[in-house]
């Protein structure tokens, strides 16, 4: 075991996490016991192999500070270790790993997780909440679910088997690679976790595969509710989900408009675009990472009028609290789903994310459904949809709401291109081409100046 890096790794995310813990020269014998215990359990309850109780780290600032810590001590006349042993039950294989950290003393006690039956010390079964150690018996539904995941009875992406067997993985090689990491074709399936323990195939692995069989959609209405016309649907999925969702974060480009806002110019005009790209890719990112995938169910993506819905299925992890939630302390539903996102750098151990959002839209932006946890992102609009340009269209037969829809991006972002209306329209260059021409002809728009250097002009 590499110690260090295993020490950095920890002190690297931003709070402790209910599987480990961090003391500079703390000692309890009695209390170690049901950290012990606590951390066991708290291992199983959230899919780790192992938990770590560190001994030289500051619990708040995570700075590497040294121990005096002595893991060879007696206690009553017997070696502590074997005294640990002695009550523990089932019987823990527990190790103290040492190493030197700039030149600071770093003791780490690795615990195996819980199996089949939750970790006791002296008799009794402890558990971790947030960052605090507490009786198992105080906590019924998680002592309920730890037996459940303890029993095999609680399904993850990691133990359910794949619809499909027949899986591979040229798109997940080729992803890796781009980041600059090579992936070992004889060790990734068991290195990413990938075969469930009967040796098949996982809903991780299939979401991983060069075919996920989830697509994942864009859809787009005309107005505030789905109620009212579908403008397009656009679908990125089948494919593997880690391109998935870098095509899905293009498009977001694409419908992100930069709008003028000349109202008030002087010298500079001032540019607006529609939502905030930084807390709309952590609430994709989220959605996925959130998404109780075995429901058969992907992550929705619904854009209205006036904001975008990003729905991700289930509820939150039964270790997360909503406090928790919102300071970024997140507690992702797929386990080894996230670590693989933060192996490429997709999201990371700061926890930023949720913080992110929030700051930009505030807590509101976050609606907790009995099956489905909503992020709402609304579109900041210079003119809504449907004033002037509603009128207009009022006015004049043979007006669709696709043109509708043209003549009111045009009035929004009057630089707007053929390209940027076919992926906002879901429709092909030359359809879009098509009404274009209709729209000139019958006098709605018309061009001033060159197709490359030009603008198009709403005709009031």
């Amino acid at each position: 075991m590499n110690v260090e890096k295993l020490v950095l790794d920890l002190c690297a995310y931003n709070n402790e996490q209910e599987w480990f813990e961090f003391k500079e020269n703390w000692f309890q014998p009695e209390g170690l016991g049901e950290y012990i215990s606590a951390l066991s359990n708290a291992a199983a309850f959230h899919y780790k192999a192992r938990a770590y109780f560190v001994w030289g780290v500051n619990d708040k600032t995570h700075e590497i500070v040294g121990t005096t810590f002595n893991q060879y001590c007696d206690h009553n006349k017997e070696p502590y270790q074997n005294f640990l042993a002695r009550n523990l039950s089932p019987s823990v294989n527990f190790s103290f790993e040492e190493a030197t950290i700039n030149d600071k003393r770093v003791v780490v006690l690795v615990i195996p997780a819980a199996q089949e039956i939750p970790t006791a010390f002296k008799e009794k079964r402890y558990i971790r909440i947030g960052s605090s150690k507490a009786n198992l018996k105080d906590y019924p539904k998680r002592e309920i679910q730890l037996f459940k995941i303890l029993d095999g009875r609680v399904e993850t992406i990691e133990t359910l088997p794949a619809k499909y067997q027949e899986l591979t993985f040229s798109k997940l090689f080729g992803y890796y690679g781009s980041k600059g990491i090579v992936l070992n074709k004889k060790t990734f399936e068991k290195n990413l976790g990938l075969r469930n323990k009967d040796g098949e195939y996982n809903l991780l692995a299939q979401l991983l595969s060069d075919n996920s069989h989830f697509p994942l959609r864009v859809s787009i209405f005309e107005g505030e509710t789905k109620g009212s016309n579908l403008f397009s649907v656009r679908e990125f999925g089948n494919n593997c989900l880690l391109y998935s969702l870098d095509e899905v974060l293009r498009y977001a480009d694409v419908l992100n408009l930069i709008q003028t806002d000349e109202s008030e110019r002087v010298v500079e005009r001032t540019e607006i675009p529609l939502f905030d790209n930084k807390a709309f890719r952590e609430a994709i990112i989220n959605a996925i990472l959130h998404n109780l995938w075995i429901s058969g169910n992907e992550p929705m993506i619904s854009v209205f009028s006036d904001r975008i819905e990003i729905l991700s299925r289930g509820t939150l992890a039964p270790a997360q609290t909503l406090e928790g939630f919102f300071l970024g302390e997140s507690i992702p539903v797929n386990e080894k789903l996230s670590e693989i996102f933060l192996q490429l750098h997709i999201s990371e151990k700061s926890g930023r994310g949720v913080p992110e959002i929030i700051e930009t839209y505030g807590k509101g932006a976050f609606t907790f459904r009995e099956n489905s946890i909503v992020v709402t992102i609304p579109l900041q609009r210079i003119k809504k949809a449907g004033n002037k340009v509603g009128k207009k269209v009022g006015d004049k037969k043979g007006l669709n709401s696709r043109r509708q829809r043209i003549v009111t991006e045009m009035r929004e972002n009057p630089n707007i291109t053929t390209n940027e209306l076919h992926h906002i329209l879901g429709i092909s260059e030359t359809a879009v081409e098509n009404n274009l021409t209709f729209l000139k002809k019958n006098g709605y728009v018309e061009r001033v100046g060159s197709k490359k250097t030009g603008y198009w002009k709403v005709i009031e």
